[in-house]
């Protein structure tokens, strides 16, 4: 795998495979063949084996994917075989709400501080974890192995704050700002636009032919 270009477009359907084969094994199949896991996640079986090709395929003829084998596979193309710590920098709805995720432990996505500048804040704890001064924040990151950092934060000031934990050595940032970060190959970015989403939903909806009642 190394040295080729896998599309975003593969890298963007690897965890749908991941969620769907952590519901199979715990409904307890042991095997799927990929035109049964095709029927379940809505995608053709050619686009499966042609998905899992990227990395080696994995599967048998006639026999098809042993679901434990293959999860434990796409767990280590995506890196969730290795804990991640995070912090969140934002304890307003939105961060309160992502520390509270219990699913990012089970994958191994540990958060382990977070950030605010509000007074109203600071001192709280959330699912565990301290809301600390932000004045704080690169003392933190010094004294602690950090993964990546997640932002939700206003967009006026997110640019900023992203310099800020770039500069202390984080390579990851899961941005909720309302603005598109750009900050060099060295670091990766994921923007994250919620009304984005709703827009197109939006649009989905104002396409759908009208029901007419009676």
């Amino acid at each position: 795998m190394e040295g080729k270009e896998i599309s975003r477009a593969v890298i963007k359907r690897l965890p749908r495979y991941h969620r769907y084969l952590d519901e199979l094994m715990e409904a307890g199949v042991e095997r799927i063949s990929s035109s049964e896991l095709s029927h379940r996640m809505h995608v053709t079986a050619s686009q499966i084996r042609q998905d899992l090709n990227h990395f080696g395929g994995f599967g048998q003829q006639g026999y098809g994917y042993n679901v434990e084998f293959l999860y434990r596979e796409i767990s280590k193309i995506l890196g969730l075989d290795a804990v991640k710590n995070m912090i969140i920098i934002g304890g307003g709805n939105i961060g309160q709400a992502l520390a509270n995720f219990e699913s990012f432990k089970k994958r191994g996505f540990v958060t382990i501080g977070i950030f605010d500048n509000s007074p109203q804040v600071i001192g709280k704890t959330i699912s565990g974890v301290p809301v600390m001064d932000i004045a704080h924040l690169e003392t933190f990151i010094e004294n602690h192995e950090v993964s990546i950092a997640v932002l939700t934060v206003p967009k006026s000031v997110a640019p900023q704050i992203a310099e800020r934990v770039v500069s202390c050595g984080v390579r990851a940032i899961w941005n909720f700002a309302h603005t598109d970060l750009h900050i060099g190959e060295k670091v990766v970015i994921e923007n994250v636009h919620l009304s984005d989403s709703l827009m197109q939903l939006s649009y989905r909806l104002s396409a759908l032919p009208e029901v007419k009642n009676g």
